[in-house]
Formats: C-alpha cells, sequence, structure tokens
C-alpha cells in the first residue's frame, strides 16, 4: 500500500498538511450552518430561535457521525502504522456498513421524540414548531452524515484530509443556492421556510457521500481485490464500537450540555437571548476551528505511531499542537473582543439580541484557550486506544452545570452571567482533570516500551 507514512518525516509539515486542509473544511462547514441562520433569520426572530433551539438534537446527529469517524480514522490509522493491509480493509467495509446502519436507525426512529425533547427545554409557540419542522426533516439524512465521517476517518488515517476539505467548500456554495431556493420558493418552487433548509442540507450530505466515496476507492491505501476478501464480522464491528462509542458519548453530552444552557437561558434570559446565544455559538464555532483541525491532526498521527509503538512521536505531537492552538485562539480572542457587535449583527440586529450576544461571546473568551488542551488530548487517548476518557470528562462537563448554573443563577441570584461564568469554570476544570489522566496514560505507555 501506499499512503502518507506519519511514523517518519517532519512532524510540523504533518500537522501542518494534515490541519490546515481539514480547518478550512470545517470554516466552510460552519459557514454552511451561517448561511441557515442568516437565511433563517430573513424569516424572523423566531425562525432563528428555532434553529437555535434545534441544535443539541441535531448534534446528536453530528455525534453519532462524529463517533463512526473518529473510531474509523483511529483503528483504520493503527493499522495503517502497523502496514496489516488487510485489517484495514476488513475496517474500512465494516465501517461503512455500520454508518449505514446507524444512521437509517437513527434517521427513521429519532423523530417520534423531536417535539418532546424541545418541550423538555422549554420551548413554546412558533419557535417550537418551527424547530420542530426543520429538526423532524433533517433527521431523514442521518444515513449521509454517518458515511460522510466514515469515509472521511479512511482518509484522514492516510494523512488526507483534503478530499473532505473539497467536500465541504463546494458543499457550502451548493447551500448558498439551494436554500434561498427551497426556504423561498424561487422558480416556482414552493416556499418551505425552515423546512427548506433542512432540505438543502440532506441534498448536500447525499452528494458528499458519493464524491467521498469515490476518493475512498481511488486512495493511496485501498485495492479492490482485498476489499473484496473482506467479510462482515462482528469482532470488527465490535472493535469498532468500543472505539467510536466513546466519542458519540462524548459529543452527545455536549448535546446534552446544550440542552442545559438552553433550559437555563431560557429561564433567565427568554427567547432574544437565546436567539443570541444561538447565533454566538455560530460565530464561536469559526474562531474555534482551528481545534478541530488540530485534533484530526493529533488523531492521524497519534494512531500509526501507535501502531508503529513510536512513543517520543506521540509525546511531540502533542507538544505542537498544543503550541500551535493556542497562538491562534489568543487571536481568535482578539477578534472577538474587538468585534463581537458587528459580527452578531450579521444575522441579527435587534439590539437586545446583540447586546446579549457580545456579552456572552466577551465572557467566553475566558475559555477559548481551554479548549486546545481539551480537546487534542481526547484526540491523544483516542489515538492511543483510550477512548473511554472521552465520555467521563464529557458528562462532567456536562451534568455538573445543571447544578451550577442553578447555584450561580439562582441561589447567588446573577441570572444570566451565572450560566456564562459557569461555563469557563467547567471548562477549565474539565482541562485540569484531562491533563492529569493523559499524562498518567503517557506515562504507562513509556514504561511498557
Amino acid at each position: 500500500m501506499k499512503y502518507t507514512d506519519l511514523t517518519t518525516g517532519h512532524l510540523p509539515t504533518h500537522i501542518k498538511r494534515i490541519a490546515i486542509p481539514a480547518s478550512i473544511g470545517f470554516l466552510f462547514n460552519t459557514m454552511f450552518n451561517v448561511v441557515d441562520s442568516f437565511y433563517a433569520g430573513q424569516l424572523g426572530t423566531d425562525a432563528l430561535a428555532g434553529l437555535a433551539l434545534s441544535f443539541p438534537i441535531f448534534f446528536l446527529i453530528i455525534a453519532l457521525s462524529g463517533g463512526v469517524g473518529n473510531g474509523t480514522s483511529a483503528l483504520t490509522a493503527i493499522a495503517l502504522g502497523k502496514r496489516d493491509d488487510k485489517t484495514f480493509h476488513q475496517l474500512v467495509l465494516n465501517a461503512t456498513v455500520l454508518a449505514v446502519v446507524i444512521g437509517l436507525v437513527f434517521g427513521l426512529t429519532a423523530p417520534l421524540t423531536v417535539e418532546f425533547l424541545f418541550q423538555l427545554i422549554g420551548a413554546s409557540g412558533e419557535a417550537l414548531r418551527l424547530g420542530v419542522s426543520y429538526t423532524q426533516t433533517i433527521f431523514f439524512g442521518t444515513v449521509f452524515f454517518t458515511l460522510n465521517f466514515a469515509f472521511n476517518g479512511m482518509l484522514s488515517s492516510q494523512g488526507n484530509t483534503k478530499p473532505f476539505r473539497n467536500y465541504l467548500i463546494i458543499g457550502f456554495f451548493l447551500n448558498l443556492i439551494l436554500d434561498p431556493l427551497f426556504i423561498f420558493g424561487w422558480f416556482g418552487l414552493p416556499a418551505l421556510g425552515v423546512v427548506g433548509v433542512a432540505i438543502a442540507t440532506i441534498m448536500v450530505q447525499a452528494l458528499g457521500s458519493l464524491y467521498l466515496a469515490y476518493k475512498v476507492t481511488t486512495s493511496d491505501a485501498f485495492e479492490w481485490t482485498l476489499l473484496k476478501s473482506s467479510t462482515l464480522s462482528w469482532t470488527t464491528i465490535k472493535d469498532l464500537l468500543r472505539q467510536g462509542i466513546p466519542a458519540s458519548l462524548n459529543s452527545a453530552t455536549i448535546a446534552l450540555g446544550v440542552f442545559v444552557i438552553n433550559y437555563f437561558v431560557l429561564q433567565y434570559g427568554g427567547d432574544t437571548t437565546i436567539a443570541a446565544y444561538g447565533v454566538s455559538l455560530r460565530i464561536e464555532q469559526i474562531i474555534l476551528l482551528p481545534t478541530i483541525g488540530l485534533n484530526i491532526a493529533a488523531l492521524s498521527i497519534v494512531g500509526q505511531n501507535f501502531g508503529a509503538s513510536n512513543i517520543d512521536r506521540i509525546l511531540e505531537v502533542r507538544r505542537l499542537t498544543t503550541r500551535y492552538g493556542i497562538f491562534i485562539m489568543v487571536l481568535g480572542m482578539a477578534v472577538v473582543l474587538l468585534f463581537a457587535a458587528p459580527l452578531i449583527r450579521i444575522f441579527d440586529q435587534t439590539p437586545v439580541v446583540v447586546d446579549a450576544g457580545v456579552t456572552y461571546l466577551r465572557i467566553a473568551t475566558l475559555v477559548f484557550i481551554a479548549y486546545i488542551p481539551l480537546n487534542i488530548n481526547v484526540s491523544i487517548l483516542q489515538g492511543i486506544k483510550q477512548p473511554n476518557f472521552a465520555v467521563y470528562i464529557g458528562v462532567f462537563r456536562q451534568l455538573f452545570p445543571f447544578a451550577l448554573f442553578y447555584f450561580l443563577g439562582t441561589t447567588l441570584g446573577l441570572g444570566i452571567f451565572g450560566v456564562w461564568y459557569g461555563i469557563v469554570v467547567i471548562n477549565w476544570l474539565a482541562v485540569i482533570i484531562t491533563l492529569w489522566y493523559t499524562n498518567r496514560q503517557l506515562r504507562q505507555l513509556q514504561l511498557n516500551q
């Protein structure tokens, strides 16, 4: 097999080659969501609030898909590091089948619970109706999300993140056309409102599945003869699930955490504050994009080097990716502090929404740097086949806030500021715990060499 060997060569070059295309791709993916928010804003604040309320539910799709992708990426990278081409293709086949099954089951059953979940966090009125309409539609495209992440995992384990980047860029421009086409009913089509946003997304994801499947089957590590000799294996499926479920659960706890945040934001701030928080999350995602690229680089490089039993390179990857990430986050903090208000006005110019969004973003900058060591170390643990910690830290980050937000917001009377400062406190505590655990696992690897 021919592929990028991440067990040798200049590490900064490998990191940049993987992280930069990945970050650019996810920039366009985030801009994809920004376009959705922009057009939803044209329909009114209720539509914007409905999309904001749908975020944690929609994120469950991303959680499932990301878990499949992370599990696939880690295990295929380890197989490549061991030069085990048979196992690589066995993983490709079983990961693809697993992605289809999860996508279909989740897509067909999840809509039954959507309205209940919205009502659980206190959504009501027009925001509830629009949020449910959007979310129930988007779930039918779940299979394309899971496939796209699985295919990307197969490619990124080879050090190749460019195909996913290309797909996300093309998808962004397609969405610019498809969103207004379906939302406002151009060229004689019916005006579907927020449902049109969901239909446009599903179409782009489906096209992405076709493109990424092609790139996998024409990649350097892929051979049709080896795939044909591979078989469906419950053992391989279990390996993928053991690696992927913790990543999915970690992401799912993020969705749960946003549920908790939305609940308290609605209690302390109402619909206008929840709309401001939804817009602010879009902006925050853009600033945090380098974290995603560096996470993917860390997972891919660590996976191959773990397979090759090269612990020193794993330690160096950790040091470099953390340093790069902190530098970029400092720049991101400066951008947010200087331009928070103009950025929010892109989506909603209502003064109370702008003020609430600016307040949140300026407090949120206190936690930007924390996301770097937190996410990179979780990726490193996944790369050395220690994925379960992601679940534990995820539960801590997303469930403990329920008590903390109540204490700060109600007991101490801080209201919405209790939510914003609670987010800062919890994430920095999570960094301390994660660094301690990762250091312990890496020391154990060194002792076992």
